[in-house]
């Protein structure tokens, strides 16, 4: 999805007390490849690292950019992992 067509979230708008809950909210509503805009007053890094605590592999983060006065981040939503193969998938383990 190109940045201009992913809905925005100006996050200081937001009270700080809901800001998180809002964007998991909305990015728990992403279908894979779809992504939204972030928009804060400074780098939201706390913010990625409690997205990479609840939902590691699961989204790509771009920096669309970065200050002085406003930073702008893409949040994408991966498609889900393919699951590994079992070591008796396709009848490898002889059993």
């Amino acid at each position: 999805m190109l940045p201009s067509q992913a809905p925005v979230i100006d996050v200081r708008t937001i009270d700080p007390r809901e800001r998180y809950v809002l964007v998991f909210d909305r990015f728990d509503s992403l279908l894979p490849g779809e992504a939204l805009q972030l928009i804060h007053n400074h780098d939201p890094l706390p913010l990625r690292h409690q997205l990479e605590a609840r939902s590691a592999g699961q989204f790509q983060w771009a920096y669309l950019q970065q200050g002085p006065a406003q930073w702008r981040v893409l949040l994408s939503k991966l498609e889900p992992a393919e699951a590994e193969d079992s070591c008796c998938s396709g009848g490898a383990c002889g059993g």
